[in-house]
């Protein structure tokens, strides 16, 4: 039997409106995790449920709100499983289509990593040379879960963060190009 290929973890993008769920909600969360739950786009859940995986990291976008832009890191900490709440009668995210023996909706499960001292704005996402093709930075795109960069070799590094943002988020949306190595690696993320 073949091995299984390790991959690179990837970072992913998922929005939420603070006055919905926050970082902070997430922070004060049991365990500081919580379920992703809710996401009721194909697209959206084609790639929680084909490509997100354990050990991935989130970039926690707030949305709706004044700034909208990038709070805080999570992390992935459980792969896709069928989201409980479309099965429950009367709940928001309830669809009567779905049949547990073939469930439409997937969640997952993130922990707090980090909650940045300010939130990183959309218009400095948008002004940070080496992020144009990044989704969330494009015009019309609404897409709640989203990858950040694609699987596979880094794009060139990028200051997206200024000083008072951790070196850990810096190296979040943009790992440090290979040798020299640019900062010291991440340390791991115990629960």
């Amino acid at each position: 039997m073949a091995a299984k290929k390790k991959t690179e973890p990837r970072t992913w993008l998922f929005k939420s409106e603070p006055d919905v769920f926050s970082i902070d909600d997430l922070q004060k969360a049991p365990k500081q995790t919580t379920s992703w739950e809710g996401v009721r786009n194909y697209q959206a859940r084609n790639l929680l449920r084909d490509e997100v995986k354990v050990g991935d990291r989130v970039l926690f976008y707030h949305s709706r709100t004044e700034p909208i832009g990038v709070a805080g890191v999570a992390e992935v900490v459980r792969e896709a499983y069928p989201d409980p709440f479309q099965f429950e009668a009367g709940h928001k995210y309830e669809d009567p289509k779905s049949k547990p023996e073939a469930p439409t909706w997937v969640t997952v499960d993130i922990r707090f990593v980090e909650r940045f001292d300010e939130v990183v704005p959309l218009a400095t996402l948008k002004a940070t040379k080496g992020l144009e093709q990044m989704m969330v930075t494009q015009r019309g795109s609404r897409l709640s879960i989203q990858p950040v960069r694609p699987a596979g070799p880094a794009p060139p590094r990028a200051s997206i963060f200024p000083p008072p943002i951790s070196v850990a988020a810096r190296r979040t949306i943009v790992p440090p190009d290979p040798p020299p190595p640019v900062c010291p690696p991440l340390p791991p993320l115990d629960g």
